[in-house]
């Protein structure tokens, strides 16, 4: 099969298109022939060698796909050879070929290759809304980076369960996320987003990390839940527990791709049980800026650092 290798790290240009061994089935595993994958900001940061795969994953990026079952592992049921499938990964989407465990299959509920951009954002926002941030109808989320694929996303789910939706974005790209259920946009190039939220954010899903915690903090209503899943405005800061303290607030910190497989199966298990049906019944519908040839990843490498696009980009097999 073909597979993007990372030649050493550094920029899309060492993403290369290239022949490599034939994955195996390993007892409880599926074999995918992909359709498509999806980039996100992980795959960059592995690109640059600031986030390895896990011990035992594949060392090609790559942390979510759809396709078709070609080859079941020993032990496998439930599932069989021609079923259309999306998965969650711990890496290798981005190949033609990739095993999968079976816990973090999912069945495709739309277009097959539109479903590429669905396991990783749908099982991140999922398990940091529902079971970490406990969000609730009625209450508020600020959701950072709304017009990102965990963002179009968030908005749209935290919407089905009946909350109030804010989010940041540039102002380029506030209609399409208003018109996906979003109350109200704030600018963060030339808005602080403290001054609209402060003390009424029931719920944070933040992107950024060190550089907006003590402003997050203020956003934060009495009971409030933190709940952090990116780094991108760096990793060290000092926190203030005196106003964690005084508004009985909490602060989670998260990961998807290092969790332990039966910690995945159960996230998986949840997004099934109750994000599934609200695709099926178009309450959520996948947000994709475009699609790119998997062999020309490296333009799609370019094409998300520059934060210009809204949703997913999707790499295809054979586009």
């Amino acid at each position: 099969m073909h597979a993007i290798i990372i030649r050493e790290p550094g920029g899309p240009e060492v993403l290369t298109w290239t022949e490599v061994p034939d994955p195996e089935p390993r007892p409880g595993e599926v074999i995918v022939d992909v359709a498509a994958s999806a980039v996100n900001r992980a795959d960059l940061l592995q690109r640059a060698g600031g986030y390895p795969p896990p011990a035992g994953a594949s060392p090609y990026p790559g942390l979510e796909c759809s396709g078709t079952i070609s080859a079941l592992g020993e032990g496998v049921t439930g599932w069989r050879v021609g079923d259309r499938v999306c998965a969650l990964l711990a890496g290798g989407g981005y190949a033609e070929k990739v095993a999968v465990p079976v816990e973090q299959l999912l069945p495709v509920p739309i277009d097959l290759t539109e479903a590429a951009g669905l396991p990783e954002v749908a099982c991140t926002v999922w398990s940091n809304l529902v079971p970490v941030g406990r969000l609730r109808a009625g209450e508020t989320v600020l959701i950072h980076g709304g017009g990102s694929g965990i963002g179009t996303f968030a908005i749209q789910f935290a919407k089905a369960l009946g909350a109030r939706v804010i989010t940041t974005a540039r102002r380029t790209k506030h209609a399409a996320l208003i018109a996906l259920g979003a109350d109200q946009v704030i600018d963060y190039t030339d808005e602080d987003f403290v001054e609209a939220m402060i003390g009424k954010a029931d719920v944070i899903l933040d992107i950024q990390g060190a550089s907006y915690l003590d402003r997050n903090l203020q956003a934060l209503a009495p009971n409030g839940r933190l709940v952090i899943i990116g780094m991108q405005g760096g990793r060290r800061t000092e926190l203030d527990l005196g106003k964690l303290m005084a508004k009985r607030a909490s602060v989670a910190v998260t990961a998807l791709r290092s969790r332990p497989p039966e910690e995945k199966a159960q996230i998986v298990q949840g997004v099934r049980d109750e994000v599934w049906p609200l695709l099926e019944s178009g309450a959520i519908r996948p947000v994709v800026d475009r699609t790119v040839p998997m062999d020309q990843a490296a333009h799609a490498h370019e094409i998300v650092a520059q934060n210009l696009h809204i949703g997913k980009v999707l790499l295809v097999v054979g586009q």
